[in-house]
């Protein structure tokens, strides 16, 4: 390690922009089936329902992996694990393009449902350990970006490939990518920055400080209220002892109330990655072209919202996860209200994909910051995990129910029940707290826990 009598490094921006690019490769290879889906439906005959089950078979793997993943992580740690994941992700991919039946295409995506599904642990537990309480929100919130990135700049870059050689050779394109990252990220990212030979000791002390305990900047200070404020009243702001145990963790209404909430949150999210490409060929009639190029709006605007919003989490509402997250719920239940009117004008239905982005994802990212401040850092994996299951869990159902209501109704009945989930977002968040300046037993409380344990004002702990 380097001394600590140098200049503080900033080395932990160099294993952001690896998440970024790891992630965005990941999200690549999930998102490419949308824009080849309306080529292979006519050579397969796919039905709606057929197109809705490879995305629900993606996601029940990716589900069942997320908490043996979070177990893995939090006892073997993330870098092994890691390139492990993200070479068999490849080489499902790569699979993907040497399917010859419908069949295989619904293995093959729930291959990689499953061979992709601890990536997003493996990085949720990298964030926990290389930033401080001040920059989760925004590492959270470029992290999420990343997953955004691919379906808005993904779509003309598949469209061309389509064209000029084939659906096929698209996975084979977005195959090599992933190995090559795999062999970066064992190089550059270590599970802890203690052991980063590229990182000086201050900027390690830097990654360990904590405003709510003390020894942070006077910036991050300045940040944290002296006395409850009205957004602690909405948000029912409470002083908490960490969740230390992995029973404590499975029996917390708060970490449930978190991950059913991003439950029907990703349901949204992936339904309209899934569709939306449909949507602008058999709907809007658009050619693949134009398709491509307005596909990407809502994702343009998704990359803007993550950001925008853990800066939002980390700096306006001083690391309160809980605003963001009841802001984008209301919010999108608008925009699918708008978007049941939506016009024919590219230019317009482009603008307002890109508004609903921006709103639906301003809270996406702090959903899976929340576990980061109620439970204790080795059991963070665990409850991203959980988190992250059922996020998964509402990837699955939202874009299979979406393809049965349109086997059997219109687009108008789908966006009515897009609307509803952000509506169940809403109501579940009401009844979760917003923790602040938690401690693992044993560690040094800050002083309103050690002098005011209140059972009201503590997570329970079985």
């Amino acid at each position: 390690m380097i001394s600590g009598e140098t200049a503080r490094t900033g080395y932990r921006w160099i294993v952001l922009a690896m998440i970024f690019a790891t992630y965005t490769i990941a999200g690549a290879d999930r998102a490419n089936l949308g824009v080849v889906i309306p080529t292979i439906r006519h050579e397969y005959h796919l039905t709606n329902t057929d197109v809705g089950t490879m995305a629900f078979l993606f996601y029940i793997g990716y589900a069942i992996v997320q908490i043996p993943s979070g177990y893995l992580f939090g006892k073997l740690g993330v870098r092994g694990l890691m390139v492990v994941s993200m070479v068999l992700t490849s080489l499902s991919t790569l699979f993907m393009g040497l399917t010859g039946s419908v069949f295989q295409l619904k293995a093959a995506r729930a291959i990689l449902g499953l061979a992709e599904g601890p990536i997003n642990i493996g990085i949720v537990s990298t964030i926990n350990r290389w930033f401080p309480a001040q920059e989760k929100g925004l590492a959270a919130g470029v992290f999420m970006a990343s997953i955004k990135f691919s379906p808005a700049f993904m779509p003309p870059l598949c469209a061309v490939l389509l064209l000029k050689f084939g659906w096929r050779d698209v996975f084979y394109f977005f195959a090599v990518p992933g190995l090559l990252f795999s062999i970066l990220w064992f190089w550059l990212v270590r599970d802890e920055p203690t052991v980063s030979r590229a990182v000086s000791q201050s900027e390690v002390d830097y990654i360990k400080s904590d405003p709510s305990v003390g020894g942070a900047s006077e910036a991050s200070a300045a940040t944290e209220p002296s006395r409850p404020t009205w957004v602690d009243r909405i948000v029912r702001t409470r002083q908490v002892e960490l969740l230390s145990t992995s029973r404590s963790v499975w029996t917390s209404w708060n970490i449930w109330g978190c991950a059913w909430g991003y439950f029907f949150l990703v349901g949204i999210t992936y339904a309209i990655m899934t569709w939306v490409p449909t949507y602008l060929v058999s709907v809007k009639h658009f050619s693949v072209m134009k398709m491509g190029a307005v596909a990407s709006a809502p994702w343009l605007g998704a990359i803007v919202g993550n950001v925008l919003g853990g800066m939002l989490s980390d700096i306006v509402f001083a690391r309160r996860r809980k605003p963001v997250m009841m802001i984008t719920s209301l919010a999108t239940i608008g925009m699918m209200y708008a978007l049941l009117f939506a016009p024919n004008d590219p230019y317009m239905l482009a603008a307002l994909f890109f508004a609903a982005g921006v709103l639906l994802n301003l809270g996406y990212s702090t959903f899976l910051v929340y576990p980061m401040g109620i439970a204790a850092r080795e059991k963070v994996p665990l409850a991203a995990s959980i988190v992250n299951a059922m996020g998964a869990l509402g990837g699955a159902l939202a874009p299979l129910i979406v393809g049965m209501i349109l086997d059997s109704s219109g687009w108008q009945w789908v966006f009515a029940f897009l609307a509803a989930c952000s509506a169940g977002t809403f109501l579940i968040l009401l009844g979760i707290i917003e923790p602040r300046g938690g401690a693992a037993p044993g560690e040094n409380a800050p002083p309103a826990i050690r002098n005011r344990k209140a059972p009201h004002l503590t997570e329970k702990r079985a």
